[in-house]
C-alpha cells in the first residue's frame, strides 16, 4: 500500500513537472491588442519570415511581440500563455488563457507616446495579438486590455522544417516548427564536403552563411535557446534547389 502511494506521488510529481512554464514561473504585466481581421490573413508573413503560418507550424494563435519582447528577432517561434488581467479590465474574460506563438514583429510608433497609441515603443511589453487568438481573452470592442503572461514551452506536430533561400554562394535557410523552447540560439551547417560552417542570424527565424554547398547533402547543428544541441543529419539531400522545404521528425526536448 505504501509503495503504491509512494508511486501514485512520483508519477504526479513529474506530471506537475512537465507543465512548469519553460522560462518563468511567475506572471509579467503587459498589454495586448490585435490584429489581421477575424480569418487572421493578415497576420501571414510578418518580421520572423514564416509566411504561410500554417505551412509553418503556426497557425492562427499567433501573436506580434513589442520591440523589448522580438529581441532583433531571436525570440520568434517562442510561445507564451497570455491571460487577461480581470484585476484591471472589465473587458476582459474571466478564466480564460491562451498559448501564443512569436511570428512577427509589433513595430514602435515613435510619432505617439506609449500612453496614446505606442504600445509597442520601447520599453513596453506588448502582444499585438490575432483577432481569433484576441477573442479567446477580451471582448471585442475593448481594443486593449492589460495581460498577465509567461514564457512556456511550445508543443508543435511532427519535426523541424528547413526552408532553403538564397543564390549562388549565398545560402539563407528558414527553420520552422520548433518545439520546447520554440527558437535558436546558435546554428551551423555541414555539406558533404565541408566541415562545419557556423551560421549568424540574418533577419527573423533565417540564418545565413556564405560558401558553395549547392550539390551537397546537408546537416544542421543546432542549440535551441532552451540550451538543447542536436544535429540533423543529411536532412537536405544533395539534389536540393533555391526556394525548397525539407521536413524532419527530430524534435527538441527542451
Amino acid at each position: 500500500m505504501a509503495a503504491g502511494m509512494r508511486f501514485l506521488q512520483l508519477f504526479a510529481a513529474v506530471l506537475a513537472f512537465s507543465f512548469v512554464p519553460a522560462k518563468s514561473d511567475y506572471w509579467h504585466q503587459a498589454y495586448a491588442t490585435f490584429y489581421g481581421g477575424a480569418d487572421g490573413s493578415e497576420t501571414m508573413g510578418g518580421a520572423c519570415g514564416y509566411d504561410n503560418l500554417y505551412a509553418a507550424g503556426y497557425g492562427l494563435n499567433n501573436a506580434a511581440l513589442s520591440t523589448v519582447l522580438f529581441n532583433n528577432g531571436l525570440s520568434c517561434g517562442q510561445c507564451y500563455l497570455i491571460t487577461c488581467d480581470t484585476s484591471k479590465s472589465n473587458m476582459c474574460k474571466p478564466g480564460t488563457s491562451i498559448t501564443v506563438s512569436a511570428t512577427n514583429l509589433c513595430p514602435p510608433n515613435w510619432a505617439l507616446p506609449n500612453d496614446n497609441g505606442g504600445w509597442c515603443n520601447p520599453p513596453r511589453e506588448h502582444f499585438d495579438m490575432s483577432q481569433p487568438a484576441w477573442e479567446n481573452l477580451a471582448i471585442y470592442r475593448a481594443g486593449i486590455v492589460p495581460v498577465l503572461y509567461q514564457r512556456v514551452a511550445c508543443q508543435r506536430q511532427g519535426g523541424l522544417r528547413f526552408t532553403i533561400s538564397g543564390f549562388n554562394f549565398f545560402e539563407l535557410v528558414l527553420v520552422t516548427n520548433i518545439a520546447m523552447s520554440g527558437s535558436i540560439r546558435s546554428m551551423s551547417v555541414k555539406g558533404t564536403n565541408t566541415a562545419w560552417i557556423t551560421m549568424s542570424q540574418n533577419w527573423g527565424a533565417n540564418w545565413q552563411c556564405l560558401a558553395g554547398l549547392k550539390g551537397q547533402a546537408l546537416s544542421f547543428a543546432i542549440t535551441s535557446s532552451g540550451g538543447q544541441y542536436k544535429v540533423f543529419q543529411d536532412v537536405v539531400p544533395a539534389w536540393w534547389l533555391f526556394g525548397q522545404t525539407f521536413s524532419t521528425w527530430q524534435q527538441f526536448d527542451y
